[in-house]
């Protein structure tokens, strides 16, 4: 017997593609726009929103017959709270130099309307081993496009990928700034994470008709 059902692959694969909680949804712009100045940052990023809504939905899952209607929302930020702190404490034990430079976006990750969406409209109404695929898939389609825009930023904003200098030396002029080549400060500032989230929209739309709404 398979693993994985079609319908649980697709809890998986669809927000990749087609249901991706940031180009069709428009959910968790904010840490799109804030942190993904650098590469690795966006990476340790889409790792903790990883572990926080495949954990979370799976306690949210455990606790749903229990939880009463009224206070459903202060037990989900409880739930998150718990699991955030938990990456902040380990990101300050073993990355502290890039704990501080996410700093309050860690944080943040409470009030991620992604998380707490699931939450409210999957974990709450679903068994745990499909509320961890659906955790998984809608952090993992989050993920994907922070790296590929702190991918894209960091290589033409500072000429680096993970800190490594992969167009060359623009102080030595060797590689690519030997024939001209320039850094695109714009790409570092905040408004460039949001057109680069519109190049990928339009890529997406471009590839699949279906996504585009009729006005």
């Amino acid at each position: 017997m398979a693993l994985l059902s079609k319908k649980d692959t697709n809890l998986i694969l669809d927000p990749l593609a087609d249901n991706n909680p940031i180009t069709i949804q428009v959910l968790g712009i904010c840490s799109a726009l804030a942190i993904t100045a650098e590469l690795k940052a966006s990476i340790v990023m889409a790792i903790s929103v990883l572990f926080v809504m495949g954990m979370g939905n799976v306690v949210i899952s455990l606790m749903r017959n229990i939880i009463p209607s009224k206070i459903r929302i202060i037990v989900q930020l409880i739930v998150v709270a718990a699991l955030v702190i938990m990456v902040d404490q380990v990101l300050k034990a073993f990355a502290y130099e890039l704990s501080k430079t996410l700093s309050v976006f860690v944080g943040l990750i409470i009030t991620n309307c992604i998380i707490m969406g699931r939450f409210e409209a999957f974990a709450l109404a679903n068994g745990t081993w499909r509320s961890f695929l659906d955790g998984i898939g809608n952090a993992a389609g989050y993920g994907v496009i922070l790296i590929i825009i702190g991918f894209f930023r960091e290589l033409l904003g500072s000429g680096t990928l993970l800190g490594y200098k992969v167009l060359g030396d623009p102080i030595t002029k060797t590689g690519l700034y030997a024939i001209g080549y320039e850094n695109n400060g714009f790409m570092l500032l905040s408004p460039m994470a949001l057109i680069v989230v519109g190049l990928i929209i339009w890529v997406q739309r471009s590839r699949n008709k279906a996504l585009i709404e009729e006005n």
